[in-house]
């Protein structure tokens, strides 16, 4: 039933290692507001659906993805560290990366931000779900933080893929959020549009170029220029602004080994 053209497939100069797919809602068994690919075990849906969906997922991974908890906070696992096989082993983090070939880093989202994230060398990769708290927060940072630490990439060896979002046309939010990212950076002044009334126009897209660029991340692709609103999308994209009870789409990473010239 799920096929490749189901799939997102990331358009990015990542390494030839570098494996990423994006779900869309196509493809799966769910019925209602989570047809039909829902992802999201903890969205109403029929877990057994679920469980199909996750199933039919399988045949285009190496391995169980490292689901995770998501809580739009700042918290970054390194999913080789998470045992997948221990039943409800599921970290509370909002970001994962890795070093090791065939581990799988995931987000879910419905109208959060997906960040992928590798190395020019195709030695790390990682993935952020970037909700506004989290942006605000300093998710982006915290794991490019982790990722330099933890491995031999050099600060601006990164690149960076943005995935379907809210778009800047969709994004509502009011005076209290504009003043919270603001205070964290001026810059992110730019990203907002007045609505009146204490209401803006928020551009996630362009907060989370910002924070890359910032870190020294200067290859970013995807996002907005893509078309890939997920409130204007319904074909497509599962939407928790437009739809409050629906589905969760899922974003992957993961490395294999590097070919041998």
């Amino acid at each position: 039933m799920l096929k490749i053209s189901d799939f997102i497939i990331p358009d990015w100069p990542a390494p030839a290692n570098v494996h990423s797919l994006q779900t869309t809602r196509q493809g799966g068994v769910s019925t209602g507001p989570f047809s039909s690919l829902n992802l999201g075990n903890h969205v109403q849906d029929d877990p057994l659906h679920v469980a199909h969906n996750r199933q039919l997922l399988s045949q285009f991974l190496p391995s169980e993805p490292v689901w995770l908890n998501q809580v739009h906070g700042i918290e970054v696992v390194d999913a080789a560290d998470v045992d997948c096989e221990v039943v409800n082993c599921i970290p509370s983090a909002d970001a994962s990366f890795t070093t090791r070939q065939n581990t799988v880093c995931v987000t879910m989202t419905a109208d959060c931000l997906t960040i992928l994230l590798c190395d020019i060398a195709g030695t790390v990769v990682g993935s952020i779900h970037g909700g506004w708290r989290s942006l605000c927060g300093g998710v982006i940072e915290g794991t490019i933080t982790k990722i330099l630490t933890s491995s031999n990439v050099k600060e601006g060896h990164l690149m960076a893929w943005l995935g379907p979002a809210i778009g800047p046309t969709a994004f509502e939010v009011g005076s209290e959020v504009k003043a919270q990212f603001v205070a964290k950076d001026a810059q992110a002044e730019s990203a907002f549009q007045s609505q009146g009334n204490g209401k803006w126009l928020c551009n996630i897209y362009s907060i989370a170029t910002q924070r890359l660029n910032n870190l020294g991340v200067s290859q970013v692709f995807g996002g907005q220029h893509e078309n890939f609103c997920t409130v204007s999308d319904s074909t497509r994209f599962f939407s928790f602004r437009r739809n409050n009870v629906t589905g969760r789409m899922a974003t992957m990473i993961w490395l294999t080994a590097p070919k041998l010239i």
